[in-house]
């Protein structure tokens, strides 16, 4: 990629610039009675344009769509108010010349800003992308993983591919550790590539989705649908999936697991009489029903009291949104980092150290057996806030601390 960066540190002193342009101007305020009206105006003004200028620094998506040609013109305005009010005092302090070189200054650099914006940003953005999918097909040459899709003739998992680090947030921003990523697990037709993201700065509250048509436009950050869920119907966890074009998520007012149609826009939702809110993963808060999918259909996983905080196997009939059957399992959930489903099998994950997962324990629905195990793979970062497998594709998807990381699956086909 380039090596021309965003100028953040330039854009934080032009903020500067600007306040202290404030300051100056309202001292002079009361020596200049009969232009009150006009300053009162135009420091309204900049403090807008200061505000907008604080978007340069805190999202390049908005950044993009700013009307640079305005900010010039309020900038020009600003300036012919400062030698309006040095002609009248006709003076030639100091302090009138520093204003006017400053606001010089910063119309240089919001024409910069707009060049970087042109030559560096869109531009790199579609070249991220190329490489980003070149990568991932260099990648599956090398691991020599063949997905078989929608088929269960193996015997389970038996090793990942390298973490492919797909990017940094939608939010671009590292206070968003919280959320989920990846791809409609079931995709109904005209929506096969369906890719979301939703992000949070706290395990407590799940209520923004983004939702985009392709693979291609998640790594743009454009052409995206942006649903937001009403009060009473937001969730907590983290633990959503997108299945069949619905979200499934957890939802406390009352404790259920509740559903979301993106095709009918309506919200239903089931009370699960033994699960219990007091049991979540070792990672995050609030995560008491997780979501899978996998070749069999809609799981959810949880624990209870009756089962002692050991998870509890559910699968969800898609048809009535109801339980159509449950496992107990011997795995305590507040042990477990996270949990996901394949052909069935439920597997659980755990730390090894700042760099390791290992799926340590797995549970057979159809046989009714429990398996210790340790399958190791690779993370990117420590800790992670949403673990899925996708049918669709074979992938297990990561939130990972802030950043969209997708896995190669292997299975054992002895």
């Amino acid at each position: 990629l380039p090596d021309t960066t965003f100028p953040a540190d330039r854009v934080e002193h032009m903020q500067q610039v600007s306040k202290d342009l404030i300051l100056e101007v309202e001292i002079q305020k009361n020596k200049m009675v009969k232009y009150l009206g006009k300053l009162v105006i135009y420091l309204e003004d900049l403090k807008q344009l200061e505000a907008r200028l604080t978007i340069l620094e805190s999202s390049p998506d908005d950044y993009i769509k700013l009307d640079f040609e305005m900010l010039r013109i309020e900038l020009r305005e600003f300036e012919a108010l400062v030698s309006q009010l040095k002609d009248s005092l006709n003076s030639s302090s100091p302090l009138f010349n520093s204003l006017y070189i400053e606001i010089h200054n910063m119309t240089l650099l919001v024409n910069q800003l707009e060049t970087y914006d042109k030559s560096n940003l869109e531009v790199i953005r579609h070249q991220f992308a190329k490489l980003q999918m070149k990568l991932e097909e260099c990648q599956k040459d090398q691991d020599i993983i063949k997905p078989d899709i929608g088929n269960c003739n193996h015997t389970g998992i038996l090793s990942f591919s390298n973490p492919l680090v797909v990017q940094f947030n939608g939010h671009l921003s590292s206070s968003y550790v919280y959320g989920g990523w990846g791809k409609d697990s079931k995709p109904i037709r005209g929506y096969e590539n369906l890719h979301f993201y939703g992000a949070y700065t706290s395990p407590g509250g799940v209520y923004d989705f983004y939702f985009y048509t392709n693979y291609e436009n998640l790594l743009l950050r454009k052409n995206f649908k942006r649903i937001t869920l009403p009060n009473e119907w937001v969730g907590v966890g983290n633990n959503y999936i997108v299945h069949s074009n619905s979200i499934y998520y957890q939802h406390n007012s009352p404790f259920s697991m509740t559903k979301f149609n993106l095709t009918s826009s309506k919200y239903d939702y089931r009370v699960i009489s033994d699960a219990s809110a007091s049991f979540s993963y070792a990672y995050s808060g609030s995560q008491n029903l997780d979501f899978a999918a996998d070749e069999t259909g809609l799981w959810v996983i949880y624990a209870s009291d009756e089962n002692k905080g050991k998870i509890v196997i559910a699968k969800i009939d898609e048809k009535s949104f109801g339980i159509e059957n449950t496992w107990h399992t011997g795995v305590y959930k507040q042990s477990a980092g996270n949990a996901f489903m394949v052909c069935g099998v439920m597997y659980a994950t755990r730390t090894v150290d700042i760099n390791t997962e290992e799926i340590f324990y797995a549970y057979d629905t159809k046989t009714k057996q429990e398996r210790n195990l340790s399958i190791q793979f690779k993370k990117f970062q420590e800790s992670y806030s949403n673990l899925d497998y996708n049918p669709s594709d074979q992938k297990l998807y990561m939130y990972n601390n802030g950043y969209y990381v997708s896995y190669n699956v292997k299975f054992n086909k002895e």
